[in-house]
């Protein structure tokens, strides 16, 4: 099982000025969009906030619309667009999902509620702070 760092997810009520910022200001690159084909959000699950992306060349800044209701909407309990998270892909998601569970730590799956080619697990560090693993899927 490996992981590597993949994104920073930072969210926002402002999404454009954000990733405004990290484009013009800071110079990274944006990513299109259509290169992360989303699942469709509806009335109970999903989230169809707004996101934009952008990459140094190598790690992406996720952008995202603050929803504190993703959790609830998808029986879920961590909430990765509520502060925002750091995530890792894997290429063994049940592998680490195994260690998770001998360490004793909770994490909510959201499978492919957020991407349809990523299948994301959401857990917390000891402070607190929302970790992402995902493994492509398809």
């Amino acid at each position: 099982m490996k992981l590597e760092f993949h994104h920073i997810n930072y969210v926002s009520k402002d999404v454009d000025t954000m990733h405004d910022f990290y484009t013009r200001v800071l110079g990274l690159d944006n990513i299109a969009q259509e290169n992360f084909p989303r699942t469709e959000a509806s009335a109970s699950a999903g989230y169809d906030g707004k996101i934009r992306f952008a990459t140094d060349g190598g790690m992406q800044m996720h952008l995202a619309e603050r929803d504190f209701s993703v959790a609830f909407k998808n029986g879920q309990v961590i909430n990765p667009v509520d502060q925002g998270h750091i995530a890792f892909r894997t290429d063994d998601l049940a592998a680490f999902l195994a260690v998770l569970d001998a360490e004793g730590i909770p994490y909510s799956d959201y499978g492919t509620t957020f991407a349809k080619e990523w299948h994301q697990v959401f857990f917390q560090d000891p402070e607190g702070n929302v970790i992402e693993v995902h493994q492509q899927v398809g």
